[in-house]
């Protein structure tokens, strides 16, 4: 199993692509019971030519064309009264998953599921509305890049003790739960989603919650015994291993720069075909008042107080067939993440590049 950098923090949902770059490169060769659902697909849903389970959505997959036509749900009311969509042999499996759980005395429930592409639209219309086309493309996953438009994506919350825990800071507080979940989770088809340590390739941080339904349990197994992302397996290529260096700081704890370099990581996702090879903190002469003023400048209203500057060095794709910003099968060193933070917010990724 691949060794993991353990980064216990949510990242934000970044999904702009890099527009240019320049600099540093060398060439190289190298337990109480939900209702039951309703027994009729979604109204907006028909049978059709069927899914594929394998499908991969992520931030530089789209949903694939005319899966919502193609996709049959179930809805049903959670334990906390909401209504949840699920597609439907991905719901009979969650159940069982369920019923397993609860032999060992785990309960859970189903916090969403699937969103529809019009709904993410909506949400992020209302966003730009209200805080601005920036803000918006860093808070709300691009409408078609969701994997939750699948339906096939689950989010679960905990029941403990009686107690709905629906809140991912409190959810993130039962590890011991969460470990038992996965344990469970292959034979019933399904995987983690998103794991610790592996924002660059995901494009998402560690959620314990979130997991997906594959339809293929050896599969599932495959996966969770090789401790790959879903993007590796699909891909037939395992990631190299990322070399970390948080030097002596007195300026941060290494949690906070591990908690920063998580932004930069759900970034570097967007960057098709490139390989990650080492990250780093650049050291407390990067928090100059010259270089806060600049980040101020570039995200107005935040009012940041501190910098942060990560360092990277990764390797572009030797081939591709999408245009990119990168020479083919070269060496990038010394790319440079400027992330700020204020006393109210945590580190929010301002600036990246030569």
């Amino acid at each position: 199993m691949k060794q993991k950098l353990a980064f216990a923090i949510l990242c934000v949902a970044a999904c702009a692509m890099l527009a240019g770059c320049g600099g540093n490169a060398t060439s190289t060769s190298s337990s109480p019971q939900s209702t039951q659902p309703s027994s009729t697909a979604s109204s907006t849903t028909q049978q059709s030519q069927g899914i594929d389970y394998l499908a991969l959505v992520n931030k530089m997959n789209a949903l694939p064309d005319g899966w919502e036509d193609a996709l049959e749900t179930v809805h049903f009311t959670n334990t906390v009264g909401d209504d949840v969509e699920v597609e439907k042999k991905a719901y009979d499996a969650y159940l069982e998953l369920k019923a397993d759980l609860e032999k060992e005395d785990v309960h859970v429930d189903l916090d969403s599921a699937r969103r529809s592409v019009a709904e993410q639209e909506r949400i992020m219309a209302d966003f730009t509305e209200k805080y601005g086309a920036d803000y918006a493309k860093k808070t709300v996953a691009t409408p078609g890049y969701s994997e939750h438009h699948t339906g096939l994506a689950l989010d679960l919350y905990l029941i403990v003790d009686g107690q709905d825990i629906t809140e991912n800071e409190d959810m993130m507080q039962y590890p011991e739960i969460w470990q038992k979940i996965h344990a469970k989770l292959a034979e019933h088809g399904f995987i983690l989603r998103y794991l610790e340590g592996d924002e660059h390739i995901t494009g998402y941080g560690y959620e314990p919650w979130h997991i997906r339904y594959i339809d293929d349990a050896d599969i599932a197994r495959e996966i969770t015994e090789q401790g790959i992302t879903f993007e590796e397996y699909k891909s037939g290529k395992i990631a190299p291993e990322v070399s970390y260096s948080f030097a002596n700081s007195t300026l941060y704890t290494r949690e906070e720069l591990e908690e920063a370099a998580v932004q930069a990581k759900c970034e570097f996702a967007t960057f098709a075909g490139c390989e990650l090879h080492s990250l780093r903190y650049a050291g407390d002469a990067c928090n100059t008042p010259e270089n806060l003023a600049w980040l101020n400048s570039l995200d107005e209203g935040k009012n940041y107080t501190q910098v942060c500057e990560l360092v990277t060095d990764f390797h572009s794709p030797t081939t591709g067939t999408e245009p990119t910003a990168w020479n083919p099968d070269t060496e990038y060193t010394d790319y440079q993440w400027w992330l700020a933070r204020n006393n109210e917010n945590g580190w929010q990724l301002v600036s990246y590049g030569y």
